[in-house]
Parts: C-alpha cells; sequence; structure tokens
C-alpha cells in the first residue's frame, strides 16, 4: 500500500491538539476566536495558536484553520488582517465555505492552500471542479454522499485534488451542517459558530384551542428524540474509504474531551497503519479497533449515508445521552524511573485497589491495579476524590508525559 491515507484530528484548545499530535493525528484542525464555525471550543488565540503550531509542526503533523462561516457584512473588513496572521504564524490550509471569503484569501494569501469546507455542500464532481479551477487544493465532501457518489466525484477530478471526509463523531441533522433551528429557537446562529444543538431536544406538540397541554412526539412508540442521530463510525472501512479515493480521513470533535481525541485518534491510527502494513492484518482487527473507539463516549453508532440513505436504525428516539463505558480518571505528567512513580493530574475519582489502564500515546496499552499513591506532600492516599489532585502513583510499566488513565465505569449510560 504505497498511498497516503492522512488522519485528521480535531484540537478545540492547545491540551486537545497535543493529544491529538501525540496519539497519531496526520493533521489536526483548529478554529481561531474569530471565523470559525465552533464557537464553543476554547479555541486558540494567538499566543495558543502560534504555540499549537510550532508543536505540531516539529512533530510532522499539519494544521489547518478553520474559516468557514458564512460571512456578513462586518465580519469582511477584520478578514484579510487575520488571514496574513494565519499565514505568518505557519498555517498549513484554511477552511473556507464562503465564496467571499474564499476570494478574500485567495487575493490577500495567494500561496496559502485553501480546503472547501463541508458546510458549501459539495455533492458532484462539478462543484469540485469550480472549486478547483479557483485554487481549491482540497475538498471536503457533504455528508449526505454515499462511497460509490465520492468515488464518482474522485474518478472526475485532477489528481492533485485531494478528498477529505468525517469518518467519526457526531452527525448533523441539518444539510451539510447548514443549521436554520438554531438561531430560529434559541438565537444562536449555527453558521457562525453558535450552534445550541437543538436536534437533541426533546419536542412535543400542542393543540390550538389547547395550548398548554404537551403531547410527546411518537413514532412507532419509539420516543420523542426526533432530529437525534447516531455518532458516525467508519473504523470498519478503512478499505473502501480508500477504494473511494478519499486521502484524509477526518474525525469530528473539537469541543470533546482530551480523552476522546486521544482514544479516537490512536485507535484509527492503528487501524490505517495494520491497513496499509497488511490487509488481512487490519481485517483481522476489527473487533479490537471497534471495542476502543467505544471507550470513549459515543451515542450508538451508524455508517450514516455511506451506504445509502440512513433508516430508523440510524436514529436515536429514546434518548439524547451518551454511552460511557470508561471514565478519564487521570493525565501523566512526569514519570520517574528511578521509583517507578508516576506524577498524574486527577480527572475523575479512583481509589486504591482500582484496576485501571493506561492508554499510552509511545506505546501498548496496559492495564493494572492501583496499589500505592501519595499527595503531593508524601502523605500515603486511599483515595483521588479532589478535581486536578496531584498524585504519585505507583506504575508496572514506564509511562510518558500526556499519557492517560481511564477504568470500567461503574454506572455506565446505556441506550435501548
Amino acid at each position: 500500500m504505497d498511498n497516503k491515507i492522512e488522519l485528521l484530528a480535531p484540537a478545540g484548545d492547545i491540551e486537545k491538539l497535543k493529544i491529538a499530535v501525540l496519539y497519531g493525528a496526520d493533521a489536526v484542525y483548529l478554529g481561531g476566536t474569530s471565523f470559525g464555525l465552533r464557537a464553543k471550543a476554547k479555541n486558540f488565540d494567538y499566543e495558543h495558536m502560534k504555540e499549537g503550531i510550532d508543536f505540531a509542526h516539529a512533530h510532522g503533523v499539519k494544521v489547518y484553520v478553520t474559516c468557514n462561516i458564512f460571512a456578513h457584512n462586518q465580519d469582511i473588513p477584520q478578514l484579510p488582517g487575520y488571514l496574513k496572521e494565519l499565514e505568518e504564524l505557519g498555517a498549513d490550509a484554511i477552511l473556507v465555505a464562503d465564496p467571499g471569503v474564499f476570494a478574500i484569501a485567495a487575493e490577500t494569501v495567494p500561496n496559502m492552500n485553501i480546503h472547501i469546507s463541508t458546510q458549501a455542500n459539495n455533492t458532484n464532481y462539478r462543484s469540485a471542479l469550480f472549486w478547483h479551477k479557483l485554487g481549491a487544493k482540497r475538498i471536503v465532501m457533504a455528508r449526505e454522499l454515499s462511497l460509490k457518489e465520492i468515488k464518482d466525484i474522485s474518478c472526475n477530478i485532477p489528481e492533485d485534488m485531494e478528498i477529505e471526509a468525517f469518518v467519526h463523531g457526531a452527525m448533523c441533522i441539518s444539510y451539510s451542517g447548514r443549521c436554520l433551528l438554531s438561531n430560529y429557537l434559541s438565537g444562536r446562529d449555527a453558521n457562525k459558530g453558535a450552534c445550541s444543538h437543538p436536534c437533541r431536544w426533546q419536542y412535543y406538540v400542542t393543540e390550538k384551542t389547547r395550548p398548554n397541554e404537551y403531547m410527546p412526539i411518537v413514532e412507532d412508540d419509539r420516543g420523542t428524540y426526533i432530529f437525534n442521530s447516531k455518532d458516525l463510525c467508519m473504523i470498519e472501512h478503512i478499505p473502501e474509504l480508500a477504494e473511494a479515493g478519499i486521502t484524509s480521513l477526518k474525525i469530528e470533535g473539537r469541543i470533546k474531551t482530551c480523552f476522546y481525541v486521544g482514544t479516537v485518534v490512536r485507535a484509527y491510527r492503528e487501524a490505517i497503519d495494520d491497513y496499509m502494513k497488511s490487509p488481512e492484518l487490519y481485517e483481522s482487527k476489527k473487533e479490537y479497533y471497534l471495542q476502543e473507539v467505544a471507550k470513549a463516549s459515543y451515542r450508538g453508532f451508524t455508517t450514516g449515508f455511506y451506504y445509502g440513505k440512513p433508516s430508523d436504525k440510524d436514529q436515536i428516539y429514546t434518548t439524547s445521552s451518551y454511552i460511557r463505558t470508561y471514565d478519564f480518571i487521570g493525565m501523566v505528567l512526569d514519570y520517574d524511573e528511578n521509583t517507578g512513580f508516576a506524577t498524574v493530574e486527577q480527572r475523575n475519582k479512583f481509589v486504591i485497589g482500582d484496576k485501571v489502564e493506561f492508554l499510552r500515546h509511545g506505546g501498548e496499552v496496559f492495564s493494572q491495579e492501583i496499589t500505592e499513591m501519595y499527595s503531593i506532600q508524601g502523605e500515603a492516599l486511599t483515595q483521588a476524590p479532589h478535581p486536578q489532585q496531584i498524585i504519585k502513583l505507583k506504575v508496572d510499566k514506564k509511562v510518558e508525559k500526556w499519557d492517560m488513565m481511564r477504568k470500567e465505569a461503574k454506572d455506565p449510560v446505556t441506550l435501548e
């Protein structure tokens, strides 16, 4: 296998960027404090963006910056200066959806690679050719396309135009993410990055003459969450994605946790590497890959539109909750080879006797029982209940900074 498949990971803040890079991403995408579609993510100011780009580049990882809002007139004056700033910082590409933003970028930073966001709703090869003619390097497929449709597009565009597609994460109910529900119901514009996710709300109907009587919406007795899609997961379909001509596999999740990012990125990294090494090896480990991504919270899994239009089996009608089978309990800050103790920042409670796993970015996952731990002052502890408490912890094997600890959840959220 000679064709490189890029693994593209979300970076909602500087910690998540470093996790994505260390756990195996080839590229990360992030937003600045303006012009992106994830206003609820912490995002990056100038200093953090510089730190993030420098860190990624030092590890051979590319950085793509989102500029994919649908701009209003008041957004235009600030754009040229912002784009020049991104170029000076060394961003490898920008993601754009609005033709006006594209035109400003082409004039202001003509040497910058431009990727066309999924928000631009590209569903056919003629629209891809349109953007290529204007100078776009990559096109992010609309999420409503099947693998067959993507392959048709791939066969009808120049070889130097790349195809990127979402392969994992939350699915938006609105066409190519162009949501009007949020703006209408909560005054928060999804197309400017402030979506309030009304697709996850529970809905009722009222009758005109009885305005205070709320009646649940029921679809075949399955409940009322009528817009609530399962999460996309294509880790069992890497060969089909490659055969369709997709060269960049994109993970959704800039507002997810660093544990989610590390868990999912590591699993896809292993799956892609195994496939590139040996398709037979990849096939033999499919169940393992799926078990690994399922250790991050999710809403059940679907293959979205890749194999045809979704059915009722791709929706969740009973709840908007996640399935959570594992808890993120700690981040390794340091390790002392002489003593065999790791310094850990607590992220969820753990106690002596707990069986935990160390999710490592530079080695195999391993399990152990917690047998010995101390406060930073040297006091012996039986538990670590305090958020972000710094703990000295006896570990069975060498660990590194940014390795993460997880354990099975005692009360996992499950779906019917």
